[in-house]
């Protein structure tokens, strides 16, 4: 068995603990290592490329070099922000070892040659090996779950070789696998509003309900996310979104929004693979997928 390095992010010990609680008990089941890399720090977050790119580049340079330092060649991190803020400092010191961020990380005694490859967990849960292994050990067949997988604006940009910038359908996959129907739709990597939600209102929340509204047009019961932010805008604010932009009713066709339930796509993996329901976190969302539980 292969083990990873794993930078879980502030994230993921936060907001999003169902999410990586599922993330590593998937993959035990799989027998796919994730180790946490020792001493890491917060990576910035990509807003912080916007305040001053050398400290942003130093800071999630650390983490990259202490990934190496520790025999990491394959670094993977959960969260979609982290994943693009680390592909951003790997890239660039890759091209640049002389640069002065390697100057200011040796100070701290640290080092960064360019030889870890930043992962999301989709890339390894995707495989043709994967996903023949999650076929094979589904425990509670999908039976009913219409889902919408929603990939958000960061992971499949600017960095395009996870999958297809604009159709991807890597968690797609992953959903079938697991015997559910993967619903298609064009709003698939559109912005959530990310941190509008919190300053500017009306805008975020208008992006949040243009999403929606597209995914119920096409049927789905459930969404998948695989970002933190991305599905705690979705979640958080979905009730009150509805209500302030529509009533409850879609504008443009008129029919009624239905809640439905944002889960992380480690959630539903790990549900469809037979974990505990106490541990998968269904009960903290804010829409549970309930109904579909019992149906399948």
């Amino acid at each position: 068995m292969k083990t990873y390095g794993y930078y879980p992010g502030c994230s993921v010990r936060s907001t999003s603990k169902a999410y990586e609680r599922t993330l590593l008990d998937v993959c035990k089941v799989l027998g796919l290592g994730l180790k946490e890399i020792e001493d890491w720090n917060c990576c910035g977050a990509t807003a912080y490329f916007g305040v001053d790119k050398a400290m942003a580049m130093a800071v999630s340079g650390r983490n990259l070099a202490l990934a190496e330092q520790q025999k990491f060649d394959e670094l993977v991190t959960p969260c979609a922000g982290c994943y693009l803020t680390l592909r951003k400092a790997n890239e660039y010191l890759k091209d640049h070892p002389n640069d002065h961020i390697n100057k200011s990380l040796d100070r701290v005694d640290l080092h960064y040659g360019g030889t870890v490859t930043v992962r999301h967990p989709l890339e390894l849960l995707s495989s043709e090996e994967a996903l023949k292994a999650m076929a094979a050990a589904v425990k509670r067949p999908m039976k009913g779950w219409k889902v919408a997988s929603y990939y958000g604006c960061q992971l499949v940009r600017p960095y395009s070789d996870m999958d297809d910038p604009y159709q991807p359908l890597i968690m797609d996959r992953i959903m079938e696998a697991l015997g559910a129907q993967a619903v298609d739709y064009p709003y698939k990597t559109r912005c959530c509003g990310g941190s509008l939600t919190g300053t500017v209102e009306d805008v975020g929340f208008r992006l949040v309900y243009m999403l929606l509204s597209e995914i119920n047009k096409h049927g789905a019961n459930a969404v998948a996310t695989s970002c933190p932010l991305c599905h705690f805008n979705l979640d958080a604010y979905q009730s009150k979104v509805i209500s302030r932009f529509s009533g409850g009713f879609d504008q443009a066709g008129g029919r009624r929004l239905e809640p439905l339930p944002i889960i992380h796509f480690t959630q539903i993996i790990g549900y469809a693979l037979g974990l505990e329901l106490k541990t998968l976190g269904f009960k903290d969302l804010m829409v549970t997928p309930g109904r579909l539980v019992a149906a399948s």
